[in-house]
C-alpha cells in the first residue's frame, strides 16, 4: 500500500510540474491537428517553394526560421537556396559580395539598408547561410517603389529606367481587388473611413509580385527555395504565392504561418487552414522590438 501511495503521489506531483512548465509554441497542421516538428519538416523537404511567414518582432518565428533553414539544408545540401522580404532587390549586388568575402561585414551592414531588428533576427541565418554557401537571395521591391506605386498606382512604375526596371516585377502587373489578401486591405481601409485603400493594396501587390519574380527567377526544378516574410505575404497561399501561380501553376508550395493566442494547447478556429502548418506562439511572448 506504501509504494502504491508513493506511485500515486510522483504521478501527481509529475502531473502538476508538467501543468505548470510554459510552452513556448506549438505546431499545428492546416486542419488544427497538433504535429511534431520532424513531421513538418519531411512535408517542406518534398516542396519546391516554402514560406516561412513570420511575426516581423517574434522571436520564436526567428528562431524556428533559423531552425528550419538548418534542417533543409541537412537534407538539401547545395539545393537549398534562401532568399528573403527583408532584403531588397538593387542590394543583391552587396549581399554577393559580402557572401563572397569581397566586403567586409561592416561594409555590408552599413550599405545594404537592413531592417532595424536584423542583428537579432536576421543575422544568425545570413550568417548560416554565408557559412554554407548558400544563395542568398533578395526578393523585395525598392521600397521607394513600392511608394511610387501607393502616391502614384503601377502608372507611376511606367516612367522608371530600364535599369531601375530591373528590380521590379515586369510590368504591366496582374492586379485583383477581389483577391482575399486584397479585398480585405480595401474593405479595412473603408470601414476605418479611410481613403486609399486601392493604392495601398497595390503596393502591397507589387511586392508581392517582384518577390514571386525573384524567386522563380532564382529557382530552378530540383532545388527548393526557402523563403522567410511577414506571413500576411504567403497565408492563404495568397500574395506572393498568388503571383507565384500566375506564372507556374504546378511548382509545389508549402506555407507556414506564425499566429498568437492566450491558450495555445488548441488551434483556435480562425487560424485554421492559414497555412500548411501554423506556429502558434503565446499572446505574452517577449518580442524584439
Amino acid at each position: 500500500m506504501k509504494k502504491i501511495l508513493l506511485l500515486l503521489s510522483s504521478l501527481v506531483i509529475f502531473m502538476i510540474a508538467n501543468a505548470q512548465s510554459p510552452k513556448a509554441f506549438e505546431i499545428y497542421d492546416a486542419n488544427g491537428k497538433k504535429i511534431n516538428y520532424d513531421e513538418m519538416l519531411k512535408s517542406l523537404t518534398s516542396a519546391d517553394l516554402v514560406f516561412f511567414g513570420e511575426l516581423h518582432n517574434n522571436p520564436i518565428a526567428h528562431w524556428l526560421e533559423l531552425k528550419v533553414a538548418q534542417s533543409l539544408f541537412a537534407e538539401k545540401g547545395k539545393n537549398l537556396i534562401i532568399g528573403a522580404e527583408m532584403f531588397e532587390a538593387d542590394n543583391q549586388l552587396i549581399i554577393d559580395e559580402y557572401m563572397n568575402d569581397l566586403i567586409s561585414e561592416k561594409n555590408f551592414e552599413e550599405e545594404a539598408r537592413l531592417w532595424p531588428n536584423y542583428t537579432t533576427d536576421y543575422k544568425p541565418i545570413v550568417t548560416f547561410a554565408k557559412e554554407k554557401n548558400i544563395p542568398l537571395i533578395a526578393t523585395n521591391i525598392p521600397r521607394r517603389y513600392a511608394n511610387i506605386v501607393y502616391k502614384k498606382d503601377f502608372k507611376g512604375l511606367e516612367k522608371l529606367s530600364i535599369e531601375a526596371k530591373k528590380y521590379i516585377a515586369p510590368l504591366p502587373i496582374k492586379f485583383d481587388a477581389n483577391e482575399k489578401c486584397y479585398k480585405e486591405m480595401i474593405e479595412g481601409m473603408s470601414a476605418m473611413g479611410q481613403h486609399g485603400g486601392q493604392t495601398i493594396a497595390k503596393a502591397q501587390a507589387i511586392k508581392d509580385a517582384t518577390m514571386a519574380y525573384f524567386i522563380l527567377k532564382n529557382w530552378e526544378k530540383g532545388k527548393l527555395f526557402y523563403h522567410f516574410n511577414g506571413s500576411y505575404h504567403s497565408d492563404n497561399q495568397q500574395g506572393i504565392c498568388l503571383y507565384i501561380k500566375y506564372s507556374n501553376q504546378n511548382i509545389k508550395i508549402k506555407t507556414i504561418s506564425t499566429v498568437l493566442q492566450a491558450n495555445i494547447e488548441k488551434l483556435d478556429k480562425e487560424n485554421y487552414k492559414l497555412a500548411d502548418f501554423i506556429i502558434c506562439v503565446p499572446e505574452d511572448m517577449t518580442t524584439t522590438y
